[in-house]
C-alpha cells in the first residue's frame, strides 16, 4: 500500500493550496514536498544505508527550498503563510 494515496494528495491541495483540484500552486507542492520528505526521513531513521531513498530525500529538500525562494522572491506574504501553515521554520 503506497503511503501517499489519492485521497491524501486531494486533502494535501485542499488545505494548503488554492483548492483540492489545483496541484500546480506553489503552497500545494510545498505541503506535497513537506509531507513526502517527512515520511522519507521517517523511512531513514529505521533503514539507515538506504542510499537511493537518501538521495531521494536530498532532491526533494532541494526542490522545496526553490519553490520556498520562488514564492518568498514573488509573495512574501503567501511565504509567510505556508512557512507558518507547515511550521517549516522557528
Amino acid at each position: 500500500m503506497s503511503y501517499l494515496t489519492a485521497e491524501k494528495k486531494q486533502e494535501l491541495f485542499q488545505q494548503y493550496g488554492k483548492s483540492n483540484t489545483d496541484t500546480g500552486s506553489a503552497e500545494g507542492q510545498i505541503a506535497l514536498f513537506s509531507y513526502r520528505i517527512n515520511h522519507l526521513t521517517e523511512h531513514l531513521k529505521t533503514h539507515r544505508k538506504d542510499y537511493d531513498t537518501q538521495r531521494s530525500l536530498l532532491k526533494l529538500v532541494g526542490k522545496r527550498r526553490r519553490l520556498l525562494e520562488y514564492l518568498k522572491d514573488t509573495d512574501i506574504e503567501r511565504y509567510r503563510a505556508i512557512i507558518k501553515a507547515l511550521n517549516l521554520r522557528k
